[in-house]
């Protein structure tokens, strides 16, 4: 009996011991709720949000496009990130998606923005004529979207994904970064960016994806003028001007590149679309200098 009872006791530790390595090893639900990035986690229904955009786009948006597989695309997009870590993304992991997705831009039509998002959409649903970044396949699938991956199934982590800054190979650093790189590699003509005039630390950002990426990828042999417009808020400061010091810097970076610059404060298409939020506003009205 003492032999058994000294068995049992040898089982229990055992298995005491067993479910402790278990704990540590895989800390359960309780455990993956845990934030560990602090940026926003997986998109819910990802895969259902990308193939309605995908065929939408294809189908109503731009129905040139659609010989391409929404379904693939979806599925290369999966592969790019999942059971991967956030912050080892490759662009070698995005390759094949980009070389799917990828298509022409018409010339004079492209569309470049920095911190005025969503007033350069709201430009470019009334006025057909510019495109942006976000209205390509491959931005209009991804916008507003996030994703990263896992190590524990399903390999998408749905909790919490890293912000741009917690890590420079994040899933959606790396997909948006390339995507950028493809639309101004297809710029020609004369093309546009539309800027804020109204952020105290300048309206050009050297760290921004246009400063940093877009603008070194325009190729000088088929893009022949830069249009900055730039736009301030209409209740907002006027921090600066065409000739401010980042504008300059801007126009410095592309007349090296053998690339034409020219800035114009407020283009008045698109401050008109400012004007209907606030369409009192002594810059709204049609003679400034009218009285009531």
């Amino acid at each position: 009996p003492k032999l058994i009872v000294a068995g049992v006791m040898v089982l229990l530790i055992l298995a005491l011991v067993l479910i402790v390595v278990v704990a540590v090893i895989n800390p359960g639900r309780k455990g993956t709720e845990l934030s560990q990035w602090k940026g926003k986690g997986t998109t819910a229904n990802l895969q259902e949000i990308i193939l309605g955009r995908c065929y939408n786009y294809i189908m109503t948006v731009n129905p040139a496009l659609s010989g391409k597989d929404c379904y693939k695309i979806w599925e290369l997009l999966r592969r790019a990130f999942i059971y991967k870590s956030p912050c080892s993304i490759r662009e070698e992991d995005y390759q094949p998606l980009m070389d799917l997705a990828s298509h022409s831009i018409p010339c004079n039509k492209s569309l470049f923005w920095s911190k005025t998002k969503n007033l350069v959409h709201r430009y470019t649903k009334a006025n057909h004529d510019f495109i942006t970044l976000e209205d390509t396949l491959l931005g209009y699938i991804a916008d507003g979207t996030s994703w990263c991956g896992s190590s524990r199934d399903p390999g998408i982590d749905y909790i919490s994904c890293p912000k741009w800054n917690e890590c420079e190979s994040n899933p959606s650093s790396i997909y948006w970064k390339m995507a950028s790189k493809m639309f101004a590699e297809a710029a020609c003509g004369t093309v546009q960016v539309m800027l804020n005039g109204s952020i105290e630390s300048g309206a050009f950002r050297n760290d921004s994806i246009f400063g940093n990426v877009e603008i070194f990828n325009l190729n000088p042999d088929r893009v022949s003028m830069v249009q900055v417009w730039l736009m301030h808020d209409i209740e907002g400061t006027q921090s600066e001007s065409c000739t401010g010091p980042s504008i300059q810097t801007l126009k410095s970076i592309l007349e090296n590149r053998n690339i034409n610059v020219t800035c114009k404060e407020n283009h008045r298409p698109v401050q008109l679309l400012q004007c209907a939020s606030n369409p009192d506003h002594a810059t709204c009205r049609l003679c400034p200098s009218a009285t009531q």
